[in-house]
């Protein structure tokens, strides 16, 4: 079963992204922030991540890179989900190795072709 890692600081967005990708048939792990996130990436290989921008502790963009620098998630999927729709801050979540963009509040339907696109 395809694993994904959904990392978000809101509980209710954390709950309605793993609620779609769970109806979808993935299996979902959740994180409250980038730290978390990252102690759960060292401990398990997941087949994509999801992440926000805005976050406590560690925010989606300092995420990604360190996702990038360990030998699990170099080519891993990582698609940003966020309220962020700057252009500045698509360029610096590119520039860390996010694969995608997607931005809140998410189309249930457009969020799972995204993903199944980025899966392959």
């Amino acid at each position: 079963m395809t694993s994904i890692l959904a990392v978000d600081d809101s509980a209710s967005m954390r709950s309605m992204v793993a609620y779609t990708l769970r109806g979808a048939g993935f299996d979902v792990q959740e994180a409250e922030d980038g730290q978390a996130a990252l102690d759960t990436a060292r401990g398990r290989r997941f087949d994509l991540v999801l992440a926000d921008v805005n976050m406590p502790r560690m925010d989606g963009i300092s995420l990604v890179r360190e996702l990038r620098g360990l030998p699990d998630y170099k080519g891993t999927p990582i698609l940003i989900l966020t309220t962020e729709s700057n252009p500045e801050k698509k360029q610096e979540g590119k520039a860390a190795g996010a694969t995608g963009w997607l931005v809140k509040p998410f189309d249930p339907e457009q969020l799972l072709a995204t993903v199944r696109r980025v899966l392959g």
